[in-house]
């Protein structure tokens, strides 16, 4: 079993997000981080508060935006050695081809950190994986909508995430095992949104057109809030009523989606917390401290939103946070 499908549930969103009394010392190290690119306001936040995290602990963060390309962040990648920086923090674009450049790493004796998505290789390659339990996540998607029809046919259209990420193949995963004995519920068509609200859009849009202009749709399940909030307006262009004519389910938390939820016009969101360097900086610090090897995967929380769990407060309450 490899890490996309072992990552399990734990921690909670404000512990998450602050590094608190145990934090490990990671003060003058020089780390490079290589991020996917800012397709979504999650990512963005993730940004964020991993530079927030660098600068409160004093480390110096190299950034490397990768524009969702792999290829940039082999490059970076390659970069960071070079320098010979003291640690790597990496979010993988996709599962798969990190064998040699994370050798390289290896070979160089940095200790190489993934945040929030899995990859497949030998896990002797990196010291770590701080990521969420993605398969969870979907599960808990699937759940809500399972237990929300009731029994009631439901044809659902999913908007996945980018081909061949951990994320969309683990959340498309869960949800399709949570709804696996509801013989009422189908998924009527999948494509990708490539976890952008512009493409969640358009691919709602032809969804829409393909499906008696919506009336066939009973739900949309979109692998992250982005692509939902997309796939709202594309709802409402249409003369219809998202959150009603249409469920909206999707999953990271991001403020937006709080304010859609407030107005009735998204259902549910399972979260994902921003701050996967905190628990990254304190692993590398023990290692680095007396040798101590941190667990190989390192798992935040994921929690069920809906309208009844103060959307208007969560929104305030993240706002700030750089979604």
């Amino acid at each position: 079993m490899n890490i996309i499908t072992k990552l399990a549930l734990a921690a909670g969103f404000a512990t998450a997000l602050s590094s608190g009394a145990l934090a490990q010392d990671v003060s003058g190290k020089v780390i490079g981080f290589s991020q996917i690119g800012s397709e979504s306001g999650w990512r963005a936040a993730e940004t964020s508060v991993t530079r927030q995290q660098a600068e409160e602990r004093g480390v110096d963060l190299k950034f490397a935006d990768a524009q969702q390309k792999q290829e940039n962040q082999i490059k970076a990648i390659r970069g960071f050695i070079a320098q010979g920086v003291d640690a790597i923090l990496v979010a993988p674009v996709v599962a798969t081809g990190w064998e040699d450049v994370l050798s390289e790493a290896q070979e160089a004796e940095i200790p190489v950190v993934l945040l929030d998505r899995g990859i497949d290789a030998p896990e002797d390659l990196y010291l770590t994986s701080v990521a969420s339990d993605q398969v969870h996540e979907g599960r808990v998607a699937g759940q809500w909508l399972v237990d929300e029809v009731a029994g009631e046919d439901c044809n659902v259209v999913e908007l996945q995430g980018t081909v061949g990420s951990s994320p969309a193949i683990n959340r498309k995963q869960g949800f399709e095992e949570a709804i696996a004995d509801a013989s009422n519920i189908t998924i009527a068509q999948s494509q990708t949104g490539d976890f952008t609200r512009s493409k969640g859009k358009e691919v709602m849009e032809a969804f829409l057109k393909s499906s008696n202009g919506g009336a066939d749709i009973c739900a949309v399940y979109a692998h992250n809030d982005d692509m939902a909030v997309g796939a709202i307006q594309a709802i409402k262009d249409a003369g219809l009523a998202p959150g009603e004519d249409i469920l909206v389910v999707s999953i990271d938390a991001v403020p937006d989606i709080f304010t859609a939820i407030a107005a009735g016009e998204a259902n549910a969101t399972v979260e994902l917390t921003p701050n996967m360097a905190g628990p990254a900086f304190d692993a590398l610090g023990a290692y680095w401290s007396d040798g101590t090897m941190p667990e190989k995967f390192i798992i935040t929380e994921s929690k069920l939103y809906t309208a009844a769990d103060d959307p208007q407060g969560e929104y305030e309450r993240r706002k700030d946070l750089g979604y």
